[in-house]
Formats: structure tokens, sequence, C-alpha cells
């Protein structure tokens, strides 16, 4: 089992080298070639697609109405916002309805894509981009496709009800499908946590960092999964990751594919591999890409229970995504996506995890009983947490010299800080949620775990040990 570890953390290692080496090129390159796109030219231009952005909401009271504030500021020149309440409990519509003096109304409404039915509409002619759909509870997946359902616009975007997205940032995200003379499905964006910010009328006022270690340490996490790992699967045309949170997607090409599926938790993960799979097969030429100057900012778990039911869940959608659709796996009809990138992300992301948590148990034991040597121990060490430590330093001073949205010095020597922090404790923690997530896949526990949202400016909480 120790030499398994070992080549565990040795290929693992070796992969997250070749991303590394390909994002800071792509990061770079793209930071260079955003420096002298005028957006303005987007925003005036005639021939800009128009875009839906779909808002699923269950229960978002204390997020929602800051989400479509922001919305609604975008510097985009013809946009709908759809905002699709999933039965929710709470008081999610009423405060939509006060906010902006919504009224219910008759809408025509026709189903391209299957979803639960839908029980009302409210809109106001004040804000005639805002329409607020209420329907029964299916799940993020169905409310999203009643969202598709109602869309107008050529594409849309999903935007999760505790973001707020920076003013340019819709025009970012368009701009490679505006470029491309391919047919571009899916654009992805960068997420960064808005915990610690200062927020007021849907803006983000005042960029700060969080107090909590907890909080700190997905920062870090968040800086180096989008600098570090989904760049350089863009560069190689092997995209399998879009995060939900803020991704824009052709709406015509996601209705042929059947919209999103309601078999997984993960219903970003599933969509962007069904669409590999619809086009593949129908032999059409597509391009999925990842940009990296669209920011989108969300609220991340401010305790370790909330953050245990994310990241178990985010797992299991994961292993049940890959299970899903395995047969890409190895498969010389799509390339590096079924070369590189759906193993690593089988593997090494999806089983990966369990092979971690058996190590924190294993080798200090093996250490303890001397069933390992000091040179193994201490090799294992250094991959498990030397390099670890070495890609989240880099993923920080990417971001210094190129998206750079923490303005301060102090905000900087906080970040190298917990660059290192976060591989002692926080990350073996992650390892262990993760590894939970694979049981539940493998026990067949299907239940998506809810994570309760308190608001983007709610007072910093100290972080519960449950």
């Amino acid at each position: 089992m120790n030499t398994v570890i070992l080549i565990y953390f040795t290929v693992t290692n070796f992969m997250y080298t070749l991303l590394m080496v390909l994002s800071l090129y792509t990061v770079t390159l793209h930071a260079k070639l955003a420096s002298q796109r005028r957006h303005e030219e987007l925003s005036e231009s005639p021939v800009t697609p128009p875009v839906a952005l779909i808002v699923p909401a269950y229960n978002e009271e204390h997020a929602i109405t800051e989400t479509v504030l922001s919305l609604m500021r975008l510097n985009y020149p013809e946009k709908e916002i759809i905002v699709v309440d999933d039965g929710s409990t709470d008081g999610t519509v009423q405060r939509l309805i006060e906010q902006f003096e919504l009224m219910r109304m008759d809408l025509i409404y026709r189903q391209a894509i299957p979803a639960k039915p839908v029980v009302a509409f409210y809109h106001n002619s004040l804000y005639p981009d805002l329409l607020v759909i209420s329907k029964i509870n299916g799940g993020k997946s169905d409310a999203v496709n009643a969202g598709i359902n109602m869309a107008r616009s050529g594409y849309f975007c999903t935007v999760d009800a505790d973001c707020i997205i920076e003013g340019d940032a819709l025009l970012r995200l368009m701009a490679p499908v505006v470029a491309s003379p391919k047919n571009t499905v899916v654009t992805g964006g960068v997420v960064r946590i808005a915990n610690g910010c200062k927020v007021e009328d849907g803006r983000i006022t005042e960029i700060d960092l969080p107090q909590s270690w907890l909080e700190r340490c997905q920062v870090i996490e968040y800086i180096r999964t989008f600098l570090f790992g989904r760049p350089g699967w863009s560069f190689l045309n092997a995209t399998f990751i879009a995060s939900g949170a803020f991704c824009l997607l052709h709406k015509d090409s996601v209705i042929d594919a059947g919209g999103m599926s309601t078999e997984t938790v993960t219903e970003d993960i599933d969509l962007v591999a069904t669409l590999h799979e619809h086009f593949r097969k129908k032999k059409w030429d597509y391009r999925m890409v990842f940009t990296t100057d669209p920011i989108c900012w969300t609220e991340a778990p401010r305790s370790v229970s909330m953050f245990a039911r994310q990241r178990r869940r985010w797992q299991l959608g994961l292993i049940q995504t890959v299970m899903k659709h395995n047969g890409m796996i190895f498969n010389h009809r799509f390339g590096n996506l079924g070369y590189l990138s759906m193993p690593f992300h089988a593997y090494i992301e999806a089983l990966g995890c369990v092979v971690e948590a058996i190590g924190l148990v294993l080798v200090p034991f093996s250490f303890l009983i001397g069933a390992m040597p000091l040179s193994l121990f201490l090799l294992i060490l250094a991959l498990a947490i030397g390099y670890g430590t070495l890609l989240s330093l880099g993923s920080v001073l990417l971001e210094e010299t190129t998206v750079r949205r923490y303005p301060g010095l102090k905000h900087l020597m906080v970040l190298i800080g917990f660059a290192v922090i976060e591989n002692f404790g926080y990350r073996q923690m992650l390892s262990i949620f993760r590894a939970q997530g694979v049981l539940q896949y493998a026990f067949g526990l299907r239940n998506w775990e809810k994570v309760v949202h308190t608001g983007i400016s709610a007072p910093e909480t100290v972080s519960d040990a449950t």
C-alpha cells in the first residue's frame, strides 16, 4: 500500500506539473491579449449575441436580491434575467416581489426540455429585463431547464443565487464566442470567494479577505483551481469542468443534447460531458473554453459542517459523472479529453482522495512501526505537502501578476502565508470529506446536501468543529 501511495503522489504531481506549465503560458498570454482588447466594442456592437442569465434559486432569501441587482448592473447590450424559484419554502419569492414591485401575470411557456410544472410568473414593466418564475420543486437541474425553456436568447449564462458578477464579466465571457470561427458552446469564467468583501446594491465596493482560517484556505484553493487547472485543460482542448456558478452556454446545443440531467448532483460537470459526447457522435466541430478575466464572486461555506456538505456533494457528483460517461476514458475519438482529461478526473480527482485519506493514517503508522524507512517517509511528505505548497504559492503569485483582484500588499502577504498554512490541516480535512463523497456513491446515497447561505455581507462567524 505504501508503494501505491507513492505511485499515486508521483503521477498526481506529474500531471499537476504539466497543468501548471500549460496554465502559466495560457494565463499569461490571455492577460496580454485581454489588456489589448476593448470590451466596449462588444458592448456597442449590434451583432453581440443577447444572453439570458438564468438564476436557479431554492431558499435563497438572504442572497437573491443582491445577485439580481448585480445582474441588472452588468455592462451588456441585451440581456434577460430569469430567476427560477424551485419551490422555495422561505421568503425568496416574496423578497423579489417586494424589492422589484413584481406583479403576477400569465405568460406563454413552451417546454423544449422536460421540467416540473411552472405555477406562476412575476414581472414589472419598470424592470423589463427581469422575469421571476415559480415552479414545483425539482432540483437545480430542473430549475435551469425551466429557465432555458423560457429564454429567448441564443446563449444563456447560469448564475448561482449567491453570486455577484463584475460589471464587464459577461462581455469578457462572450468575447471568445464572438472571436472564434468555431461554434463555441461553453465558456467558463473565474469564481472567487466574496466572504470578507463589502457589497452594496449588487456591487463589490471593497475587496477584502475573510477572517476565519477555513474561509481563507478556501480562497487559496479557488485561486489554485481556477488559475492552475482549468486554463491548462482549455489549452489542450480537453475542458471537463465549467463551474455552473458562472458559465455561458449555447442554448440550442444544450437543448439538442437533452438539457441538464437530474441524474447527478453536479449538473454542470454532467452537462459538459454530455455536450462532448453529443458533438463527437454527430462529428460536429465545436469548442469549449475557459477564460481567466471574467470574475464571479460567490459565498463560501463559513462553517466546517457546511463545508463538508459542499465538498461531499461535489465529490459525489464528480464520481457520478465520470462513471456515467466512462466510455470517454482512453477513447481515441475524444482526443486529449479521452487520453488525458477523463483519466485524470476519474482516477486522480474522483478516486484519488480515497488513497489520500488512507495515506493520512497508513503512512505515519507504517513509519512508526518501522515498516517504512525514513527516506520514503520524507519523500511522501515532500510530494504530498511540499509540492502542494509550491503549487499554492505559484498560483498566488500568478494571481498577483495577472488578474490581481486583491489590491493591497497586506492581502498578498496573507495569501502567501495561507498558501503554506492550508497544507497543514485544511487539505487533509478536504481529503477526508471528499473520500466520504466517494463512500456515499459506493453505498448508493444520492442525496443533495444543501449548503445554507447567510449572504455575502453577513458578519464573520467562527467555524464550528462538527
